[in-house]
């Protein structure tokens, strides 16, 4: 019968593969890629390939790439359509001078494609490590995914130039967030921007305090999502939601202001501890079915600030915004609450950075003493950590938080080796990880201050720095943070101060000797200081060694009585590092976009031996 009609038997067996390649691979995860949702995508992955359907408004191609920063330059890109009903597909990558070159090794593997009088659809897929140097190794760190299209396909000398029609997002592929699925019918309150006028700037930060509703009884807050009003979803960067002050003054709620403005009202710095995160690409975060954020007790959050970053490259005037937040609560309560800790560095001028460094290190510490202190006498079982947010500021580059039992390194609880400060949300553990007493935790983080002339410090400010992370976990206990702070002796030390004025009357403290110090600021002193790359390297491996100041803190005003004490950094036994996707040279795994050429080659070339013998 195939003898008679060829075309059938080439349909049939392409179909045959298809099915047999894609058989498992479903596309549980989705993102709109542009404001307009004329580029979508859908994705899918195993153990070790990835698979993308993407759909978009074009007859012409499209392109979609990896990217290290965001930008054209050094990019992995595949570019393909649907030409005169065949699709194809090419594998591209970028020098550092954005040239287009086409990879001698040809990693993405089309397995479909179409178009109708709109749009064009193409599947494709590849290894997570493909062992080729143009291509970029997926892991679940962040990944920016850039796109483009255009209204013509590939001709002979190349893809045109797309024009406008370009974009990025950032994702996190292999660890996408949590499911949207919650009980119909379940309620919600709006914490919500009511026509707030965007300045004409580049970029603007906005607080504004909510009040809780006040509830007869408990509840429990089961999922938090982003509500970005429409045609904004470009300029609404990211969105953060802080516990404040119970105290605090009621004149206060509904109350907006530019945040980190010298202005800002006092009580809004009460509002410290983050108790959720959304950026754009975010779809929001579900609680796991046995935990919630317990609201209506005595002890629960009342006060809550909403901080929200409006970009506005374009410097337009005249815009008026209402996005904030939707969360959804249910009387109906989990077996847990739900609770938050901030480990990392104690947000303090004392952590600094100095400038021009490519890569400088920042450790801190949720010490062994603190978890032992506080988890004993609240909960000697131990906590379950479900959800971690790493926190970073605009010099940030990389973020890993550290876990160690008795002193030896465990699995980071979470890591992103590709921090990017406009994608921050609570990324869900694949597996919920126990904290004991005595356990100890390090948040590590890898900042760039190349492009920086004066010293960078801890602080609230986007340009100043944070090295944190938030814990997601259950059941609640009362610790809010454990973190730590290098002595700051020995870091003026390494720059020559002597002494200080005392008594201590001003802030930041003032220098006494040396004479080319003296009635010097602590900060003008060390902007003072002639930075290199080797004394930057120098005092980074100085600060990791220097005696710690514990931050072991309860709600509100209340501490541990680890709280304060000076210790010295642990000594580790081991150190984790993250295996390789696939040990590159030793990969047995034959592709299924190369096997299927193998195998319609030799069918095809049994089918015609057949023939011509008949």
């Amino acid at each position: 019968v195939y003898c008679n009609h060829p075309l059938s038997a080439l349909l049939f067996l392409t179909s045959l593969f298809s099915s047999a390649c894609s058989q498992g691979t479903r596309f549980v995860h989705s993102a709109a890629l542009d404001a307009d949702g004329r580029y979508n995508i859908k994705w899918g992955f195993d153990e070790s390939t990835i698979t993308f359907e993407v759909q978009v408004e074009t007859r012409g191609y499209i392109g979609f790439g990896l990217s290290p920063t965001g930008a054209m330059s050094s990019s992995d890109i595949v570019i393909g359509g649907v030409l005169n009903g065949s699709p194809y597909l090419l594998d591209y990558y970028t020098d550092s001078n954005r040239k287009v070159h086409k990879d001698a090794l040809q990693s993405y593997q089309l397995l479909y494609g179409r178009e109708n009088d709109t749009h064009t659809v193409l599947a494709f897929s590849r290894n997570l490590q493909t062992c080729d140097d143009n291509d970029k190794v997926i892991t679940g760190s962040t990944v920016r995914v850039i796109w483009a299209f255009h209204a013509e396909d590939v001709g002979v000398s190349g893809p045109v130039y797309h024009g406008t029609n370009r974009g990025r997002k950032s994702l996190r592929l292999l660890n996408p967030g949590t499911s949207s699925s919650i009980p119909a019918g379940t309620a919600f309150f709006d914490l919500q921007n009511e026509e707030v006028p965007v300045p004409h700037k580049d970029t603007t930060y906005w607080c504004q305090i909510f009040k809780f509703p006040e509830l007869k009884k408990k509840h429990h807050i089961i999922r938090i999502e982003p509500m970005i009003q429409k045609g904004h979803e470009n300029l609404v960067h990211h969105i953060l939601l802080y516990q404040c002050d119970s105290n605090l003054n009621k004149s206060e709620i509904n109350r907006g202001h530019e945040c980190y403005h010298p202005n800002m009202p006092d009580s809004f710095f009460t509002c410290e501890t983050v108790l959720f995160a959304w950026a754009i690409g975010g779809e929001g975060f579900t609680y796991p079915p046995h935990a919630g954020m317990s609201i209506g007790t005595s002890t629960d959050p009342v006060y809550v600030q909403m901080e929200i970053h409006f970009d506005n490259p374009s410097l337009q005037r005249g815009i008026v915004d209402s996005s904030g937040l939707r969360l959804y609560y249910s009387p109906s309560l989990r077996r847990y609450d739900a609770g938050v800790i901030e480990t990392g560095v104690w947000v303090s001028l004392y952590h600094m950075l100095p400038p021009g460094m490519q890569d400088y290190i920042t450790e801190g510490h949720c010490t062994q003493e603190c978890l032992q202190e506080s988890l004993d006498s609240e909960m000697a079982s131990g906590i379950h950590v479900f959800a971690v947010l790493l926190h970073a500021h605009l010099a940030g580059r990389a973020i890993k938080a550290r876990h160690f039992r008795q002193q030896v390194e465990l699995q980071p609880l979470a890591s992103d080796d590709q921090f990017d400060f406009n994608f921050q949300e609570f990324q869900p553990l694949s597996q919920e990880r126990i904290i004991l007493p005595g356990d100890s935790l390090i948040t590590e983080c890898r900042y760039n201050t190349k492009g920086r002339m004066n010293m960078t410090w801890g602080g609230l400010s986007t340009r100043d720095e944070m090295c944190l992370s938030y814990l997601l976990y259950y059941p609640r206990v009362n610790l809010a943070r454990c973190e730590s702070l290098p002595e700051i002796t020995g870091q003026l030390k390494f720059i020559g101060v002597k002494e200080i004025q005392e008594p201590v009357t001003t802030w930041p403290f003032v220098i006494k000797s040396p004479k080319k110090y003296s009635n010097l600021s602590f900060t003008e002193a060390m902007d003072k200081y002639k930075w290199t790359r080797k004394r930057g390297k120098a005092f980074n491996d100085a600060v990791r060694k220097l005696p710690m100041n514990v931050r072991c803190s309860k709600f509100g005003q209340d501490e541990w009585t680890i709280q304060g004490m000076i210790i010295s950094p642990p000594e580790l036994k081991s150190e984790q590092t993250s295996a390789a996707v696939v040990a590159c040279g030793n990969v047995s795994e034959i592709q299924c976009g190369r096997s299927f050429v193998l195998l319609l080659t030799a069918c095809l070339l049994l089918i015609l031996q057949t023939c011509l013998h008949l």
